[in-house]
């Protein structure tokens, strides 16, 4: 009788043991699930990483330099007037009456699309010479920290099309933080080349509209025409030009002067894992093992 105890104690050991480490397995699958991915904007140490990933994550809060009125965001896109109502292509969609989609629920729409603004644009151009931002950059960028967006790089300009009233606040964000410097960064819808040309007498970034001009005055930047190169009634500033030194601390680009681009290991080996993968995937996706 004591022999079958003994038996019986032990198999009642025997399965706690069992169950125990059953509860470290789920334990450990547990963290496994809750563990959260880190996004990595870029690659790579130093200071223009640094500069490049604070741009590209949305959850860092980019310095606002200046104040510029709704208003005057209006009269320089040369969309509509102040005031006035935005067009729509198509009704709210509060009010349509679609077949259901469960996307439409997971998605939640901007303003614009809710109200059915029409689609507009902006586009920036980016000086050679030392500039705060990038059109290569920027395209990242709107990915990153816009919704609803369509981009597209030309040369030293990129474009970025919106609902109209999105397009705004993006645009307003844009002038007035850090990525605007009004000497080196300018806003033109039509004749836009001048980004690898020359700054003028002033050290503004070329224009062949000439759109703006230095209030010697006020050492600010004034535009008398909007983007598209029609005339303002009243001339509008963005304020002053950075000095050299912010324009070193808020350079994206490797140069001689800041940092030298290839000492960059990281970037130059994710670089080439792209191209490469390009090259070999594009032609032959069966070879592109090793990537």
């Amino acid at each position: 009788m004591v022999e079958e105890f003994d038996e019986f104690e032990e198999e009642l050991d025997l399965s706690k043991l069992k169950r125990k480490k059953k509860k470290e397995v789920v334990k450990e699958e547990e963290i496994i699930t809750k563990t959260i991915y880190e996004k990595q904007y870029y690659p790579g140490m130093g200071k223009v990483s640094e500069r490049r990933r604070k741009i590209l994550n949305p959850e860092k809060r980019l310095l606002k330099l200046r104040d510029l009125p709704d208003d005057a965001i209006v009269l320089l896109l040369g969309h509509r007037l102040p005031g006035s109502l935005y067009r729509s292509i198509h009704p709210p969609l509060d009010e349509l009456i679609e077949e259901y989609d469960p996307i439409k629920n997971i998605v939640k729409p901007t303003s614009g699309a809710r109200a059915g603004d029409r689609i507009r644009f902006v586009q920036f151009t980016d000086s050679f010479w030392r500039p705060p931002f990038a059109p290569w950059l920027r395209a990242r960028m709107y990915f990153t920290r816009f919704r609803g967006v369509d981009t597209v790089i030309y040369s030293g300009r990129e474009i970025m099309e919106l609902r109209e009233r999105d397009l705004e606040t993006a645009t307003k964000m844009l002038m007035e933080t850090e990525l605007f410097d009004p000497a080196r960064t300018a806003i033109r819808g039509i004749t836009v080349h001048g980004s690898s040309l020359r700054l003028d007498e002033d050290g503004l970034m070329f224009d062949a509209r000439r759109r703006y001009v230095l209030n010697k005055e006020t050492n600010e930047v004034v535009y008398i025409k909007n983007m598209h190169a029609q005339i303002l009634d009243k001339p509008i500033s963005v304020g002053r030009p950075f000095t050299e030194d912010e324009l070193r601390e808020f350079d994206v680009t490797y140069r001689w002067d800041t940092e030298m681009y290839k000492s960059r290991t990281e970037i130059l080996m994710i670089i080439n894992r792209i191209q490469k993968g390009r090259a070999i995937a594009g032609w032959n996706p069966e070879a592109a093992t090793d990537i």
